[in-house]
């Protein structure tokens, strides 16, 4: 069996909404292949992506594609919902039937929200239950249901942030390269597999830790590599975790988010401690959270605690305790949302609430956010720019008054990674995972802290 792309991965609607997302087209089609076989459960699967943060005013229209079992006739699945929709996040849920529209790169079934509804100063929250109508399947999109709807804020006061036309080539040298290895399976080497026709797998993700520790996830070598104050170790895993996500707990603990589903805690010294599978079908990132680690699941698009004090949560109880924005800790979350080609919208927000925003505008189109996280009283934000012919990636450092700091690094990579673990920020620096045909790279930028 092939190993799974980024796309398969990353889902219909990727992205980060602790908020990063990378957003997909959405389409509505029959699922590819041949009908199941007799007794099989019906096929049905979706995507939505929600609109996390709203300006005064905004016309709101909720989209979904519905993927359904193939009929047998060739035609498209015979989608239909309802969306329950409130003012704020508590109440009573009014009902609106999802339409059957034709533009099915957006999401071919939407509803629009009432002005009075969608303009509500506390936001609204909402959940859809989907169905094939051919077969009776049926899917609730978050799978939390009204235990846990999506949640839009409105956005007001947000400072405005213009990029303007991004300048290719412009590239800040790291200020420390901190991992330099090549590829093979003696240490320190990182392993690589594929070929040029298939594309080639290596290191699909790290971390680093709050004394400047950078972990490793060598996956086609089945370990984690750890740089520690100049220092190399091994940790064998015993488990080859291709485009797998990593995250080292305070505890030691080895957090391996697999491709297929599941989050596999290894102890310290590498033994395994638990698995836990995901309960919804796929994942976009895994990051630290307050209490254990936490997942961006899809199709809800809502972040699920996985575990909880060092136990995992069962599939129900992740679903139940989905969150729109990545839970920061003292009742913060944070919220990111693409909107269009060329706008992203960020926000520290506390029941329901903006206690900072920013949005930010580009003439160049903007892709995935790779990170958002908190950095002194701002946030540090790394997005892609991109045009036909090329991309980099761009670092924002957010305060109160704007922008403080903005650079630019390259995109390119020889090896696939997990699908949004190229960064990460430890302390006053921002990391980067890079490969290229001779081996791994792990580079330092040392950042300015927000005032």
């Amino acid at each position: 069996m092939g190993r799974p792309s980024i796309r398969s991965l990353a889902g219909g609607a990727a992205g980060i909404a602790a908020g990063v997302v990378s957003a997909v087209a959405l389409t509505s089609i029959s699922a590819a292949g041949p009908p199941p076989a007799d007794g099989a459960p019906p096929v049905i699967d979706a995507a939505h992506v929600p609109p996390l943060l709203t300006l005064p005013g905004e016309p709101i229209r909720l989209r979904y594609a519905i993927v359904c079992t193939p009929r047998e006739d060739g035609k498209p699945c015979d989608g239909a919902g309802e969306v329950y929709a409130r003012p704020g996040n508590v109440g009573v849920f009014q009902r609106f039937e999802l339409r059957r529209g034709e533009e099915s790169k957006d999401g071919r079934y939407y509803v629009d929200l009432p002005a009075e509804l969608a303009s509500s100063p506390d936001g609204f929250s909402y959940y859809a239950v989907l169905r094939d109508e051919s077969t009776g399947a049926s899917l609730t999109v978050p799978s939390g249901g009204a235990n846990a709807p999506q949640l839009s804020v409105p956005l007001r006061a947000a400072l405005s942030v213009r990029l303007g036309r991004h300048e290719f080539g412009r590239l800040r040298a790291a200020d420390e390269q901190v991992v330099a290895a090549r590829w093979g399976s003696a240490l320190p080497q990182v392993g690589l597999s594929g070929s040029r026709d298939l594309g080639f797998a290596g290191p699909s993700s790290f971390d680093v830790e709050p004394d400047g520790t950078v972990d490793l996830l060598d996956s086609v070598n089945g370990r984690v590599l750890r740089w520690k104050r100049g220092r190399e170790e091994v940790v064998p895993l015993g488990l080859t975790a291709e485009l797998a996500d990593l995250a080292v707990e305070p505890d030691g603990t080895f957090d391996v988010l697999e491709a297929r589903g599941s989050l596999h805690a290894f102890r310290a010294d590498g033994s395994s401690k638990w698995v836990q599978k995901l309960a919804e079908r796929t994942w976009a990132k895994l990051v630290h959270g307050p209490s254990g680690p936490i997942v961006e699941q899809q199709p809800s698009e809502e972040w699920l605690p996985v575990a909880e004090a060092g136990s995992p949560l069962a599939t129900a109880a992740q679903a139940d305790r989905g969150r729109t924005g990545r839970p920061l800790g003292n009742g913060h979350e944070l919220l990111v949302e693409r909107v269009g080609e060329g706008e992203l919208r960020v926000a520290d927000a506390t029941a329901n609430a903006p206690l900072r925003a920013w949005r930010i505008t580009s003439e160049t189109p903007l892709g995935e956010v790779q990170l958002a996280e908190p950095h002194g009283r701002g946030i540090v934000v790394a997005t892609k720019a991109y045009t036909d012919e090329r991309d980099e990636f761009v670092v924002l450092v957010l305060d109160e008054s704007g922008i403080a700091a903005q650079f630019s690094v390259a995109s390119n990579s020889f090896t696939e990674t997990a699908p949004l673990a190229r960064f990460r920020l430890a302390g006053s620096s921002l990391y980067r995972l890079r490969t290229t045909q001779t081996g791994t790279f792990v580079d330092r930028f040392d950042l300015e802290v927000p005032r």
